[in-house]
């Protein structure tokens, strides 16, 4: 085995990168090329298959039943109803597509993959959740994303029992609750970001099991504290009810303190990783040996991971999940031995896209429940085995074996896929230089007034407003408060928002897609350490996981 760190030049960004003696052990057990571009490049590639989209009516390819999905309106595959996506009125295989020799192996499936169907939506055992995608075990939830066992909620992304709850991201087990991120366990939790089991607060930042606090921080086991001083019940109450939630103007004054506190004040730890042994990353929960992984959960010795959960032994892989000895992955979700391949489950397989409980196939799309597929096209054991060395030689005459899916199969336009949270900066010509996707289509809209025209206070609304189209002062996209949205913010007397939805959870979600670290010194010991807060948000307090234990937690 190499044992040597590699380094090499990217030949995207053409920036100089290190392969080191753990990835190389990696790539050679799980029988995979060592890569030619950096690790950001090969993340950047796998985003083109996971998307973000934005909702939108259409009809089903084959019945012409109305739907609403995410997927683009201009997409280059059908699209189905889950429920005919999932029935007998199609048959994947029928759409077999015989090797041809002479031409790029990607080109051949990209063609099988243009004529494949796809689901309108993902997720099942959900209830009045049709402006939804990816949502599981859910009920009368609104333009969400990514949720499971979710009530009565909107403006959800990644979110796991939340009720009651709006403009929630990536938050577990929240109830009543407003404007939170990475908040776990809690009440009536409002305008707060890393915390959790507290109850009746707002702005919180990094506090444990707090009850009636506000703007407070690094805070364990309190009750009636302002701006991190202790008051008596009735002090706070008084004091409490002066606080104009109601008011846009000073809902923005108090955001604005708050990021002022999280710059001056807060002792940020230098990662989020919890029970978490020999790793390297953020937000790593249960793992061992995993480097270089991020909101990564209860796995074993991965490399270059990005979002996912359940893995062992696997290397290079975003949006991935319950995989072992599997690499090269983007949006896989369970399969042994499954490599280059997207939105699929199977064992020893290569190149699948949205392939089901399939085993010892290469190059299908939409397949269930197969076995030695080639493009679809069922063979025996033997010819399976014969073709398969036949078109890895080809492929890697062409140089193609090794490398992920091209980004002239990705599922969306650039700009409407998760990527576009990562890499905020990339431009339309690097994805179209790469023959990837990019809309240019304007959906701003004129149709309604400015959201910056709503009354001030919430208090001078009536619930007509939901008739009323809004445009958001930023996108320019039309949107509306919804009459549950309005009823939820006159419920709790809050401001009514004033940007889109999609922007809202953009934002938010941006605090938590840092996948790069970089130097600071313990502001307790001053020893050297890596955290992940870029030098441009201010973070004044920085502590290594030792002195923030001792000091803070």
């Amino acid at each position: 085995m190499n044992t040597k760190n590699q380094t090499k030049v990217c030949v995207d960004c053409k920036n100089e990168f290190e392969i080191d003696s753990g990835d190389l052990g990696l790539y050679e057990k799980i029988e995979l090329s060592i890569p030619a571009q950096c690790f950001l490049c090969r993340i950047k590639q796998h985003f083109a298959f996971v998307i973000f989209g934005k909702f939108r009516k259409g009809k089903s390819d084959l019945s012409g039943e109305s739907l609403i999905t995410v997927l683009p309106e201009k997409s280059r595959y059908p699209i189905y109803k889950s429920h005919e996506w999932w029935s007998d009125g199609w048959d994947p295989i029928s759409y077999a597509q015989e090797y041809d020799p002479s031409k790029s192996f990607f080109a051949q499936l990209k063609e099988l993959q243009e004529k494949i169907p796809r689901p309108h939506q993902t997720g099942e055992n959900s209830t009045n959740c049709d402006w939804c995608d990816d949502v599981w075990e859910s009920k009368n939830c609104y333009l969400s994303r990514s949720l499971l066992k979710c009530e009565n909620s909107s403006y959800l992304y990644r979110v796991v029992e939340a009720k009651d709850s709006f403009d929630i991201v990536y938050c577990f087990n929240l109830q009543n609750s407003y404007d939170c991120l990475s908040c776990h366990n809690s009440y009536n939790l409002n305008f707060s970001e890393n915390s959790r089991d507290c109850i009746d607060s707002y702005f919180l930042y990094d506090c444990r099991n707090c009850q009636n606090c506000f703007m407070s921080w690094n805070l364990r086991n309190k009750k009636y504290c302002i701006r991190n001083t202790q008051y008596t019940k009735e002090q706070y109450e008084e004091r409490i009810k002066k606080v104009e939630f109601d008011s846009y103007s000073k809902i923005n004054v108090l955001k604005k303190e708050f990021e002022d506190i999280l710059k001056k004040e807060v002792v940020h730890r230098e990662n989020f990783n919890l029970r978490t042994t020999n790793s390297s990353g953020d937000y790593l929960t249960d793992c061992d040996k995993c480097v270089n992984c991020f909101f990564w959960e209860k796995s074993q010795n991965c490399r270059n991971h990005i979002r996912g959960m359940k893995t062992k032994d696997s290397i290079d892989q975003t949006f991935t999940w319950n995989t072992e000895m599997s690499g090269n992955n983007s949006g896989v979700f369970g399969g042994f031995g499954i490599k280059h391949s997207s939105w699929s489950d199977a064992r020893y397989s290569e190149y699948l896209d949205l392939c089901i409980e399939c085993e010892y196939c290469f190059g299908c799309v939409g397949l269930r429940k197969k076995k030695y597929c080639i493009l679809n096209k069922q063979y025996s054991k033997e010819e399976y085995e014969k073709l398969r060395e036949q078109i890895v030689r080809d492929m890697q005459k062409r140089g193609e074996y090794g490398k992920f899916l091209p980004y002239s199969m990705g599922l969306c336009d650039y700009n409407f896929s998760t990527g576009i949270i990562y890499f905020p900066n990339i431009t339309e010509k690097e994805i179209l230089d790469k023959e990837g996707y990019w809309s240019e289509e304007n959906l701003s809209s004129a149709d309604g007034i400015s959201s910056l025209e709503l009354p001030d206070s919430i208090i001078d609304t009536k619930a007509d407003i939901s008739l009323q189209a809004l445009i958001c002062p930023e996108t320019k996209y039309r949107f509306n408060i919804a009459p549950t949205e309005y009823e939820f913010h006159k419920r709790k007397n809050f401001a009514l928002p004033r940007l889109h939805f999609d922007l809202r959870i953009m934002k938010a979600i941006k605090k938590m897609s840092i996948i790069k670290s970089y130097p600071y010194k313990c502001f307790y010991c001053e020893k050297d350490i890596m955290a992940y807060y870029p030098p441009e948000w201010g973070y004044q307090k920085v502590a290594c996981e030792e002195c923030y234990k001792q000091n803070i937690a």
